[in-house]
């Protein structure tokens, strides 16, 4: 049987990138660098197949999905593919998943915790340990779950006080491994440009709004693009050491984990990575 995943198996510090962006070299490149979990963003195929590469060009980084969408990606399947990524490289890999956002699935999108419960409900019958398994929670009840029935939660688009609120909900044993956006330039115009074009379609998603607006923001704040303010809460922006410490204040506030995504996306995160770790010690 798989061995559960401890928090100390995530190591301190991630990076989180969409699917598409993520390549076995890139991978290899962030492992040098120290950091302890590369979380596959997006909502990977049921195959885990970008999941195996990257575990296939790297010796001991974990490889996490941060989030396979339980209504594109059929449990069975996916079961099938951890078992596969077990049998080559055991330990290494965590299954995170989630529910995704009614906006983008319409009528699909029916009674969504309890196709959350009926998902684990498969994960366990085909033998995917509990604590092998995270769930993106935002909310008291799938916060809840993700202590029962996961090793912990995997929030997107959260600030640290949203990191105290999880931490406060699952206790001091689940893991908390919060997804923090980052901007590397000290040029701020440029960087809350960028983080307004990142931010705009996350900002209209109800289950985010609702979040932040229970954690700390107003509806003002988050309306027109986001005050100058709100941007700069939600996506940091200035030196490796400023950047250092946004991911501070997770951890500060309860977190085992912090993974950073870099804005823009597309630019290559090495070098602002490079000196994040230098930053947070990760050697």
């Amino acid at each position: 049987m798989a061995s559960p995943a401890a928090p100390s198996a995530f190591g301190r510090l991630g990076f989180w990138r969409g699917g598409a962006l993520l390549t076995p070299e890139l991978a290899a490149a962030v492992e040098r660098l120290g950091y302890g979990t590369i979380w596959i963003g997006g909502s990977p195929a049921a195959d885990l197949a970008l999941a195996e590469q990257l575990l296939d060009a790297t010796e001991h980084v974990s490889i996490a999905t941060g989030i396979v969408n339980i209504w594109q990606s059929p449990a069975a399947e996916v079961a099938a593919s951890f078992h596969r990524l077990e049998r080559t490289h055991p330990g290494r890999f965590t299954l995170g998943v989630g529910i995704g956002h009614r906006e983008a699935l319409g009528d699909r999108y029916q009674r969504p915790y309890a196709a959350l419960v009926s998902y684990l409900d498969t994960l366990d019958a085909e033998s995917v340990p509990a604590g092998r398994r995270v769930i993106s929670a935002l909310g008291p009840r799938t916060l809840a779950l993700s202590a029962e029935r996961a090793a912990g939660t995997h929030p997107y688009m959260t600030t640290p006080a949203h990191t105290r609120f999880a931490r406060e909900a699952l206790g001091p044993g689940p893991l908390v491994a919060p997804e923090q956006r980052l901007v590397p330039t000290i040029d701020s115009a440029a960087a809350r440009e960028s983080a307004r074009g990142f931010l705009s379609t996350y900002l209209s998603l109800a289950n985010y709004r609702r979040t932040l607006e229970s954690h700390g923001f107003t509806a003002a704040e988050l309306d027109d693009g986001a005050t100058a303010a709100a941007v700069d809460a939600l996506a940091p922006h200035g030196t490796p050491a400023v950047l250092a410490a946004a991911v501070r204040g997770h951890l500060e506030a309860g977190a085992d984990h912090v993974c950073v995504q870099l804005l823009p996306a597309r630019e290559d995160p090495l070098p602002a990575l490079a000196a994040l770790a230098g930053e947070l010690d990760l050697r």
